[in-house]
């Protein structure tokens, strides 16, 4: 029997699974009414706009599917009951870059993931270097834009 791979989020990326469900499903009626009034127009199979809302209902039933699938696997972790002295999921680091310039990154789910807000995937280049690493060790990550060196200087779970 195989087994369901939990998929780890905060409770905020679980939110925002359930917002968005919730906002296609408030679609469906809309589209239902868009192939309506589309089929009202007549011949079907010149009908662009016929075409368009059955391709968006696709889109929209696909989308559902997924996030039900991803809510239903999912694993809600508060990083506030977690402690420790290495990096895992749901911790908040503080690093040096090798300018000496300091970033800092929160580990989180890869739906949940925004480098710009300082969210980044355990399923990343930096996020899978970083796990199980302690402060003051060093990380090096191969990136696309050449390598990165980092040291660990803080980790929090906030």
């Amino acid at each position: 029997m195989a087994s369901v791979e939990k998929l780890p989020m905060l409770a905020e990326g679980y939110e925002r699974l359930t917002a968005e469900i919730k906002a296609l499903r408030e679609e469906r009626p809309l589209i239902v009414e868009a192939i309506e009034e589309a089929r009202a127009h007549g011949d079907l199979s010149e009908n662009a706009e016929y075409h368009a809302a059955k391709e968006r209902q696709g889109q929209v039933e696909a989308s559902i599917a997924d996030l039900e699938d991803k809510m239903s696997r999912a694993q809600i972790i508060d990083p506030a009951t977690l402690s420790g002295n290495r990096i895992i999921f749901g911790a908040t680091v503080s690093l040096l870059d090798e300018d000496d310039k300091p970033v800092k990154y929160q580990i989180v789910g890869p739906y949940e993931a925004d480098a710009k807000a300082g969210r980044i995937s355990y399923n990343s280049p930096l996020g899978k270097a970083m796990i199980g690493r302690k402060v003051d060790e060093e990380i090096e990550v191969m990136a696309p834009a050449g390598d990165k060196f980092y040291v660990v200087k803080k980790i929090e779970f906030i």
